[in-house]
């Protein structure tokens, strides 16, 4: 099963996320298929770019988003 979800990046204290579409099995930091954008929680306003149509169209051929990633597309408004 696939998965969007987050890919930890940065350094310690400093995290920063790439969202990614990954098989369920592989590990958080592991293989993905494809990125998809990326959430940074630390700059001073947030940032959150989400390629709406790609997201769209993975979660149309199956891909299951975490909740996190859940609510940060809809954030970003690429799902209601």
């Amino acid at each position: 099963m696939l998965k969007i979800r987050l890919r930890r990046m940065g350094a310690k204290k400093a995290p920063f996320y790439r969202i990614v579409v990954a098989d369920s099995r592989a590990p958080r930091n592991g293989a993905f298929v494809e990125e998809i954008g990326y959430y940074n929680p630390i700059s001073d306003p947030v940032q959150l770019v989400v390629d709406a149509e790609k997201a769209k169209n993975w979660m149309k051929n199956g891909a299951q988003p975490t909740d996190t990633v859940r609510g940060l597309l809809k954030k970003s408004g690429a799902i209601e």
